[in-house]
C-alpha cells in the first residue's frame, strides 16, 4: 500500500468536508473533556473517601471558657477530660480516641487556613476547643451509641459526626459528576452521528475513485484505509484539544477545590495522565469503529 496515496486521500477528504470535520473535532473534544472531567471527579471523591474512612468519624469538642453551650460551666477541667477519656476508652465500639489540645487544634487551624492570614488573626488559641478525635470500629452502627454516651457529659460542648458532613459534600460532587456524564453521553452520541455522516459524505464524494479501485482489484482494506484514518485523525485532533481542557480542569478547578480538603488528597499528575490516556483510547475506538461500520455499505463488491 502506497503511503503517499493514503495520505493524499486523507487530506482530500478532510479538505472537502472541512465544515463537518471542524464540527466533528469540536464535538469529540467537548465530549471527551466532559467524560474525562467526570472520571477526574470520581477519582477525587474516591481518594477523599478512602482517606477519611481510615481516620476519624466523630469529634467530641470540649467546653472552653467562651462556650455558648449552657451545659458548659467554663473550660473543661482535667478531671472532666480524664472522665471523657475513660468513657470512650471503655466502649467496645471505639477503636481509638485521640486527645487534641487547644494548642494542637490551633496549629492545625493555622495550617488549614494558611492562605487566609486575615481570618487566622481573628481567632486566638483560647477560642479553639480541645477535642477527642474518635475512630469507630463500625461507623454505620456505632455512632449513635458512642454519641449518646458522651453527649451532655460534663465538659462536653458538642459531638460532631464528621462523616455526615463529608457525605453531603460527596453527594454534591456525585450529583455534579452524574450531570457531567449525562452531558458527555449525549455528546458522544452526537459525535458518533457526526463521524458516520462525515465518513459517509466523504465516501459519497469519492464514489467514482473507489469504484475504479474496485474494478482494478484493490482490496477492501486498501479502499477503506484512507476513510478510517480520516475519522481517527479527526478524533485525535479532538483528543488533543480535550487534553488541554482536562489540564485546565485539574489546574483551575480541582486544584482550587483542594483548599477545602484537609491534608493532601488531591489528584496527582499521574491520575491526569491516566484520564488523558483513557480519552485517547475512547477517541480512537469511537471514530475508528464508527468509520468502519459506516464504510461497510460502500465496500460491498
Amino acid at each position: 500500500m502506497r503511503s503517499n496515496f493514503v495520505l493524499q486521500e486523507i487530506w482530500i477528504g478532510l479538505r472537502r468536508n472541512l465544515t463537518m470535520t471542524v464540527a466533528l473535532i469540536v464535538v469529540v473534544a467537548i465530549s471527551l473533556s466532559m467524560l474525562g472531567t467526570g472520571v477526574l471527579f470520581i477519582q477525587q471523591v474516591n481518594q477523599t473517601k478512602s482517606y477519611w474512612q481510615s481516620r476519624v468519624e466523630i469529634s467530641v469538642y470540649l467546653c472552653t471558657a467562651n462556650s455558648a453551650n449552657q451545659n458548659c460551666k467554663g473550660a473543661a477541667t482535667p478531671a472532666q477530660v480524664d472522665g471523657i477519656r475513660q468513657t470512650l476508652s471503655s466502649m467496645p465500639q471505639v477503636q481509638y480516641a485521640k486527645y487534641q489540645s487547644q494548642q494542637q487544634a490551633y496549629s492545625l487551624f493555622k495550617q488549614y487556613f494558611a492562605n487566609d492570614s486575615s481570618y487566622v488573626n481573628t481567632v486566638s488559641q483560647n477560642e479553639m476547643p480541645s477535642s477527642f478525635e474518635v475512630k469507630l470500629k463500625n461507623p454505620s452502627t456505632d455512632y449513635n451509641v458512642v454519641a449518646s454516651a458522651v453527649t451532655g457529659k460534663a465538659g462536653v460542648d458538642s459531638v460532631i459526626d464528621e462523616m455526615t458532613i463529608l457525605n453531603k459534600f460527596y453527594k454534591l460532587l456525585g450529583g455534579l459528576q452524574n450531570g457531567v456524564f449525562i452531558v458527555a453521553l449525549i455528546l458522544i452520541v452526537a459525535a458518533v452521528l457526526l463521524v458516520g455522516n462525515t465518513i459517509r459524505l466523504s465516501a459519497f464524494n469519492r464514489r467514482r475513485e473507489t469504484g475504479i479501485m474496485r474494478l482494478v482489484g484493490a482490496s477492501n482494506l486498501y479502499i477503506q484505509m484512507p476513510f478510517l484514518l480520516e475519522g481517527i485523525i479527526a478524533g485525535l485532533i479532538g483528543w488533543v484539544i480535550a487534553s488541554v481542557l482536562l489540564i485546565g480542569v485539574k489546574s483551575l478547578l480541582l486544584n482550587e477545590l483542594q483548599q477545602y480538603f484537609s491534608y493532601n488528597v488531591g489528584l496527582s499528575t499521574m491520575d491526569l495522565v491516566e484520564v488523558i490516556g483513557l480519552a485517547m483510547l475512547v477517541a480512537i475506538v469511537l471514530c475508528g469503529v464508527t468509520s468502519f461500520v459506516t464504510l461497510r455499505r460502500y465496500l460491498r463488491i
